[in-house]
């Protein structure tokens, strides 16, 4: 009798033991920081300034993601992730969200993935890998440039109420996304929506993105409408070379009836390993403003060295400088306001990822 208990007790653990081995929690996340100098950095010709900044190549963040396999090739999976500023502690972006930058339920096989929750536009997950800067604070405009006036002419990047489905199959990906704008008796207002379209072989690729930002009111009040579609390409001919360019058109139409905001944006870039450990980026980002009678017109160029000193660690040095026309304000960054017609800014940092 007791080897009978005995025997039912090791079968217990053993099933134990391979329903845990086909699930799996990972804690992951990046640190990334610098010190910046920057010139024009103040109102009423304050002058430079020299200040340590957070996630000036990537946010920093920390993060929770696990699956499990429910069989017949199907899993579950979820995400947790939030973003943080390095160098005072607080949270990147509103300070009433926890995982500001994902939190996400869903399933994924053989038709592609579906998840629910807050997450990153079908239009950011899709024209991502052809920044050549990597969306990064410093210095790169391509979610959205700063402008005349701390115009956002730029994509929807966090999305919150979403569902978004994404599928890659012999070589074509596709996506789309929906966020409920959650407004009784209304549809569309607050409302976000694109979807993405992508094909890669050898050493081409190219994605083409449309999407649909609602801005979110009062129920029977007017919305502005924001449109934006884009094409990018990118080429890598050897390990050492890669090459990405990118277009954005976008028209946001106003609640107020006044004239749509309208512009153009390209940008282009190249990154060459000198080694496997050294890597040169550089870029150049313009953004051709619309219905405007002395229209700012800002161009940016941005360079970074890059110094992989393990596979987690980097150091970097970037540097970039902006200028505008006729006078207008122009900023470096995509989320500071310009104090000047033209900027100029330097970054030596450090980012580690685990």
């Amino acid at each position: 009798m007791q080897m009978k208990y005995l025997a039912a007790a090791l079968a217990a653990l053993a099933a134990a033991g391979s329903a845990q081995a086909q699930s799996s929690v990972t804690v992951y996340g990046l640190v990334d920081t610098g010190v910046e100098y920057l010139n024009n950095a103040g109102p009423n010709g304050a002058g430079s300034v020299t200040r340590m900044t957070s996630g000036a190549t990537n946010t920093s963040r920390i993060g929770f993601r696990g699956t499990e396999d429910l069989g017949g090739g199907l899993k579950a999976l979820f995400q947790l992730e939030n973003g943080f500023k390095l160098d005072n502690g607080s949270f990147d972006g509103d300070a009433n969200q926890l995982f500001n930058r994902q939190s996400t339920v869903g399933l994924e096989g053989g038709f592609g993935r579906v998840v629910a929750g807050r997450s990153y536009s079908t239009t950011y997950d899709f024209l991502s890998p052809f920044d050549p800067m990597g969306y990064s604070a410093n210095y790169s405009w391509a979610t959205t440039a700063g402008a005349t006036g701390n115009r956002k002419d730029g994509m929807p990047t966090g999305v919150s109420n979403l569902v978004k489905y994404q599928g890659e199959f012999s070589g074509v990906k596709i996506g789309a996304m929906y966020g409920f704008g959650e407004v009784a008796g209304e549809t569309r207002n607050g409302a976000k929506y694109g979807v993405g379209l992508g094909w890669g072989t050898g050493p081409f690729s190219v994605v083409a993105t449309y999407d649909r930002n609602n801005s979110a009111t009062a129920a029977n009040t007017p919305y502005d409408r924001a449109t934006s579609a884009h094409l990018a390409a990118g080429y890598q001919p050897s390990e050492a070379w890669k090459f990405n360019l990118g277009y954005r058109y976008y028209k946001k139409s106003l609640a107020t009836g006044a004239a749509d905001l309208r512009s153009d944006f390209f940008w282009g870039g190249a990154a060459y390993k000198f080694t496997p450990a050294m890597t040169l980026i550089g870029a150049i980002y313009y953004q051709n403003i619309k219905n405007v009678a002395n229209d700012a017109d800002p161009i940016m160029y941005s360079l970074r060295l890059k110094y992989a000193m393990s596979k987690r660690t980097d150091l970097y040095l970037s540097t970039a400088y902006a200028k505008a026309k006729n006078g207008q304000l122009v900023g470096l960054s995509r989320d500071d306001v310009g104090y000047g017609s033209s900027q100029f800014g330097m970054t030596l940092g450090m980012q580690h990822r685990f």
